[in-house]
């Protein structure tokens, strides 16, 4: 389910139903969500391309299996700064979104600056990306290593 906040209150149920549906599914063609909807097909296409331009819907993609992919690997890196400086943060910011192997890269208030999602082939792989990568990264000072065992829920937003 699409959470809603203050924002969104300009969203009608057709245009959170819409939401719903594509967060579930991305590819389903504008017939079958116009349907779900309770909308015919031009009204849900103009919807949709509303919600693109309005930016509720940032783009759609394939997700892809990482078990196939063998990349079945997930640590989660704590990384501190040397440096909290607004161009130290820009500066890391940048340098880790060039960096595929990080999945998801969160700043953090607490013990540490910034949460890692890694994801790899194995513990050598990953030992390889932390190494030869993330320590190197932009003003890092040091970094603490967490490694998935089991992955109980992992789902995009959007989805329950």
């Amino acid at each position: 389910m699409v959470a809603m906040t203050g924002s969104e209150s300009q969203l009608d149920s057709y245009d959170r139903k819409i939401l719903r549906n594509l967060a579930e599914d991305g590819r389903l063609p504008i017939t079958e969500l116009a349907a779900r909807v309770g909308l015919s097909k031009s009204p849900a296409q103009v919807r949709v391309k509303r919600l693109v331009a309005e930016g509720y819907i940032t783009g759609f993609h394939a997700a892809l299996d990482p078990e196939k992919l063998g990349l079945t690997h997930v640590a989660f890196a704590e990384v501190k700064l040397e440096s909290t400086t607004e161009a130290a943060l820009a500066a890391f910011n940048r340098a880790v979104r060039k960096v595929p192997e990080i999945e998801q890269c969160h700043m953090i208030a607490g013990a540490f600056d910034y949460l890692l999602k890694v994801r790899t082939r194995d513990i050598a792989s990953y030992r390889r990306v932390l190494g030869e990568v993330v320590s190197t990264l932009p003003h890092v000072a040091s970094t603490s290593t967490h490694v998935s065992m089991e992955a109980v829920k992992d789902s995009a937003p959007g989805r329950g």
